[in-house]
């Protein structure tokens, strides 16, 4: 994201406290600020440095984590938010691209993909965090005339993600079989999510920049795959024929999930377009370059 908006021209600033976040994953030209957003520090950067669009990523994003301990994740993901919203407002900021979740959004869906009209029913205080997040951002359209979209997104994956903790399966199967360790899936496997490339996500990111008013969009693929789907390709990727294991299902993880993008794309003209095939085998090259290090 931050290389997409220094190739067009803008200043670019980033936050970011370094808790999953890799120094050297941020691009010449861009200003660097190690802060925790929900810090006075952050508040002061905000207000001072001229900034008039958020694209707003920081997040404490493992839905596991935010089950065992919520206070922390409403600390993060909701106050952490307003900490910045409140200092912006009160400063040059105009708007706040946000990304918001389509995969913890809709909880156990009854029509298949969902589209933004699906009822938002998150069943993980990660979901009930964005969701009031998303709900604080119509207040600040509403209020104080601020402009906001919220991205709610699939399952991103891509070169550069972190393959450690529980979020990023992707990245999780990738770093364990060029280790030579043992892949672990949750349960039979045959859970579905729907996978959406990292450059596609950027590409929504950089059509929502300057769009008046506030808005909701959906990026997925609307492309179920289970997880031993996902795994098979991954394998396949790195020539790898060695069998998963399977470990007992994690409680209350979610069966199904797959979004629909076709409001993103009749209105932002974003289509979420990369193959699950082209964008494993980018991710599996990257990770393989990586360790060969």
């Amino acid at each position: 994201m931050a290389e997409a908006l220094l190739a067009r021209g803008h200043r670019v600033l980033i936050v970011d406290d370094l808790s999953s976040g890799r120094k050297e994953n941020v691009p010449a030209g861009a200003e660097f600020h190690e802060l925790d957003i929900r810090s006075p520090e952050a508040a002061v950067l905000m207000r001072e440095a001229g900034v008039d669009v958020l694209f707003h990523h920081a997040a404490q994003m493992d839905v596991r984590r935010s089950v065992a301990d919520p206070v922390h994740e409403a600390s993060v993901n909701v106050v952490g938010t307003l900490n910045l919203l409140e200092a912006g407002r009160r400063a040059a900021l105009k708007q706040v691209v946000f990304a918001s979740t389509g995969g913890a959004m809709y909880g156990e869906q009854t029509a298949f993909p969902a589209d933004e009209e699906h009822p938002a029913q998150p069943r993980s205080p990660y979901g009930v965090a964005k969701l009031a997040v998303e709900r604080y951002l119509y207040f600040y359209h509403r209020e104080y005339g601020l402009d906001a979209i919220a991205l709610r997104y699939a399952n991103v994956y891509g070169p550069r993600q972190n393959p450690h903790g529980e979020a990023g399966v992707v990245a999780i199967f990738l770093d364990r079989l060029l280790a030579d360790r043992e892949p672990v899936i949750n349960g039979d496997g045959l859970q579905t999510r729907d996978y959406a490339y990292v450059a596609d996500v950027v590409a929504a990111n950089v059509a929502a920049l300057g769009r008046p008013g506030f808005g909701i969009y959906n990026v997925g693929t609307g492309q179920e795959t289970t997880v031993v789907e996902l795994y098979g390709l991954l394998a396949a990727a790195l020539g790898v024929t060695r069998p998963p294991t399977h470990g007992p299902a994690k409680p209350g993880e979610q069966r199904r999930s797959v979004i629909s993008s076709e409001l993103v794309g009749r209105e932002l003209g974003v289509r979420v377009g990369t193959t699950l095939e082209d964008g494993l085998k980018k991710t599996a090259a990257w990770f393989a370059a990586r360790a060969a290090k």
